[in-house]
């Protein structure tokens, strides 16, 4: 029987895409004093909007808005009062879910079902969660004094998911907000600055500034800001690191991964290719603990590999509105270089490359997912992060040997382990140098758990009850 495939396109329609978009400052959409810029399509390369780029003084009247909001609104309201605002937040989120997730996939280029079932639930979640934590701040152990205004720099890889992380424990604590979004991805907070509208949130309590490098420079270096959180590259996370240092800020940062999946022989096989194919193809392979080092004991790898393969075979690459796409389009043409240099470098060292035969759309940004094998320790691809769809292949014989490739790398993020003895497990999970340690299953979060990592992958912890103590005066871990 032949099995054709039908396109599942989500409407565009429920989506009202303004021509150009200002600044959110003290409860209202201002046009910026600097210049623009435009958000595209990654699927399309059309142009979604003309959005205001904020330039020293925006930033300024931002903060000031956000010091208002702090000390005559926001530190002064009961921990019950402020739970009231986040669960309304929360309950619009799920509201509007499908407007948020057709606009984020439009925006970012991830496929719909995972912006649909993912990321918004989990927005959402998030702000459930810590409206819960916002009367009961006593119990957490990091005291109840808020810090102030917190700056928060946040990444294109999960725009909405990032603005939840961390806006929702900055405010369950008292603090107010000042945000800037990816350059490239900037429209669903823009959206979430209408659900605070909707909201009736205090003027002031949630700033969000647009911009490139230069915006986020500026709300790190401003003196008025209490708190600085980033996620993105580590090279940007130390700037930020040396910019705070001395000044007093509390500072949070979420950073690269280079994560090693680890499968033992006793592995249910096919149980972990679902979670290789996820750990590394999940969101075009642009997550910062993505399983890009695949280890795998020598003794079931060609068996592995084999179902594997067979598995990337049946993923589709295209439209990210398609409710049938695995696998989107890369965020911009600047990260597509970076993984096709990357690519390219893995061969020229001798790596063997292999994608499934994959027809790629004409326009927008596009890379198969793509796997080397034979790969060593000293192959670039083996310790440089290429955050897209690309995952490096090694070998191992014995647990220790497995604990010392995965440890051999500057990042400390996350990693996965396969296996049916739980004495392994947690053998693995105390000698792994990994924020985060998976068992049977990668890529699972929870607002209740805290995430996190070690070396160049960051320091602090965002969600969970661990994440209150970065906005809590005497909260430090």
């Amino acid at each position: 029987m032949d099995f054709t495939y039908a396109p599942a396109p989500e409407s565009r329609s429920i989506v009202d895409l303004k021509a150009s978009y200002g600044l959110f400052i003290s409860g209202q959409f201002v046009d910026g004093h600097g210049s623009s810029f435009k958000t595209i399509s990654p699927a399309t390369e059309e142009v979604l909007a003309e959005v205001a780029e904020a330039d020293d003084a925006d930033v300024d009247a931002a903060v000031k808005a956000a010091r208002r909001a702090h000390t005559r609104v926001w530190s002064r309201m009961p921990g019950s009062e402020r739970a009231k605002y986040l669960y309304r937040i929360a309950r619009i989120i799920q509201e509007r879910s499908r407007e948020l997730a057709v606009l984020e996939s439009l925006d970012n280029g991830k496929p719909i079902k995972e912006s649909r079932d993912v990321d918004v639930p989990v927005v959402a979640a998030h702000f459930f969660y810590y409206a819960g934590w916002a009367d009961k701040l006593e119990h957490a152990g990091f005291g109840t004094t808020p810090l102030g205004v917190a700056g928060q720099v946040i990444p294109w890889n999960f725009p909405l998911l990032m603005l939840a992380w961390k806006v929702a424990p900055a405010l369950a604590c008292g603090n107010t907000v000042v945000l800037k979004p990816a350059e490239t991805t900037p429209l669903t907070a823009l959206l979430f600055a209408e659900i605070c509208q909707q909201a009736d949130l205090p003027p002031g309590v949630v700033n969000i500034v647009t911009g490139a490098g230069g915006t986020g420079q500026a709300i790190v270096a401003h003196p008025d800001v209490d708190k600085v959180a980033f996620t993105g590259s580590t090279e940007v996370g130390k700037a930020i690191a040396r910019a705070v240092a001395g000044t007093g800020k509390k500072v949070t940062l979420e950073l690269g991964g280079k994560a090693a999946n680890i499968v033992f022989d006793d592995a249910p096989i096919d149980q972990a290719v679902e979670g290789i194919v996820n750990g590394i193809f999940f969101n075009q392979g642009h997550v910062c603990c993505a399983g890009s080092r695949l280890l795998v004991q020598e003794s079931v790898a060609d068996e592995l590999l084999e179902r594997l393969k067979r598995r990337m075979g049946t993923l589709r690459v295209g439209d990210p509105l398609d409710k049938n796409t695995d696998v989107g389009a890369i965020n911009s043409a600047a990260q597509l270089q970076r993984i096709r240099e990357l690519s390219d470098v893995g061969e020229a060292e001798g790596a063997g490359r292999w994608s499934p035969p994959c027809e790629l759309p004409d326009r927008g940004f596009w890379f198969p997912p793509t796997i080397f094998t034979g790969v060593s320790q000293a192959h670039r691809i083996a310790r440089e992060e290429i955050f897209g769809p690309v995952l490096s292949v090694l070998t191992f014989r014995t647990p220790s040997e497995a604990v010392e490739k995965a440890n051999n790398t500057p990042y400390g993020l996350s990693a996965g382990v396969w296996t049916e003895k739980g004495s392994l497990i947690l053998h693995m999970a105390g000698a792994l140098k990994a924020g985060v340690v998976w068992a049977n299953t990668f890529n699972k979060f929870d607002p209740t758990s805290p995430f996190g990592g070690y070396k160049e992958s960051g320091q602090g912890r965002e969600g969970g009850r661990h994440g209150l103590a970065a906005y809590l005066k005497g909260g430090d871990l």
